[in-house]
């Protein structure tokens, strides 16, 4: 058992209701050594989500997140999605607002790890929360120089932006690479990256974050880390905890258990990405047949 706090953070929305279903039942199942699991949604999913909470899940809508000035509506553009328009920031769609309050919520609770986990995860392995802890350093996952030059690309643009709101005049842009999901970030270090913003940029940090419709909160976090607090309250890491089909067609029964049997032997959990269309039924069926 882990004598750090921790938490369990998921950014969802509606059409991934049950992906996140199966998420919180395998977390129950196979996680240990957190305090809460906090699902993050848009307001009018909150009362959906509300039957996954329990004794240590809680739903939190973002209206008690992120600034009242930043609103959903219905696109007429798009019949079916949604777009968060505001004077203050560039139009932005739920995979914007789901980064923002992965950050926001770092201002509104106690626990100092908080560990990131995708809706279209599943856990097939036990998880001790204790592992993003070294001492009193909570684990910093990078690929150090994974970003091959010169090729440009949205992690280029999204590393060059993070600077840019961060106030790094050199590099603009880091080669390092801190993506991925199943990570820890440290809850203080959350709370001064967004003062830094706000004092270099002289704006609220969800203003300065938006106004670029091309950002990542997870190469934002780890260039304040390594680039302005000098790493303090971290170690690095490479080690991967979830092995994720990115792309590709959804997989029959024999081929979800073969990507299953070829995780590392670290690997505690996979995520299948929602947009392949992989059937959750089939997942939830294969995963806790074998539970």
């Amino acid at each position: 058992m882990s004598e750090h706090s921790n938490a369990i953070v998921t950014a969802s929305y509606a059409p991934d209701f049950e992906r996140c279903r199966l998420l919180c039942e395998t977390i129950d199942l196979h996680v240990s050594s957190f305090k809460r699991h906090y699902l993050l949604v848009e307001g009018r999913d909150v009362a959906q989500f509300r039957a996954l909470e329990g004794a240590h899940r809680i739903v939190v809508d973002e209206r008690d997140i992120l600034p009242s000035w930043l609103r959903p509506f219905n696109d007429p553009l798009s019949p079916g999605r949604r777009i968060w328009l505001s004077l203050k920031t560039m139009p932005l769609r739920g995979w914007h607002v789901q980064q923002l309050r992965r950050i926001a919520i770092a201002g509104h609770i106690d626990e100092e790890a908080l560990i990131f986990c995708d809706s279209d995860v599943v856990f097939v392995k036990p998880l001790d929360c204790g592992l993003f802890w070294n001492d009193d350093k909570v684990k910093l996952l990078r690929h150090d120089n994974a970003l091959e030059r010169p090729q440009i690309s949205d992690q280029y643009i999204w590393s060059r932006n993070a600077g840019e709101v961060l106030g790094i005049e050199s590099p603009k842009m880091s080669l390092n690479d801190y993506i991925s999901t199943v990570i820890a970030w440290r809850r203080s270090s959350i709370v001064a990256m967004c003062q830094h913003i706000e004092n270099v940029q002289g704006m609220n940090w969800v203003a300065a974050v938006a106004r670029r419709r091309k950002f990542s909160e997870c190469m934002l976090y780890g260039r304040f880390v390594d680039e302005i607090a000098g790493g303090a309250g971290h170690f690095h890491s490479a080690t991967e905890l979830c092995h994720v089909h990115w792309e590709g067609k959804p997989m029959s029964d024999g081929e979800f258990r073969t990507f299953v049997d070829e995780m590392e032997p670290e690997q505690v959990a996979v995520g299948m990405q929602s947009a392949i269309g992989t059937d959750v039924s089939r997942i939830r069926r294969l995963v806790l047949e074998d539970a």
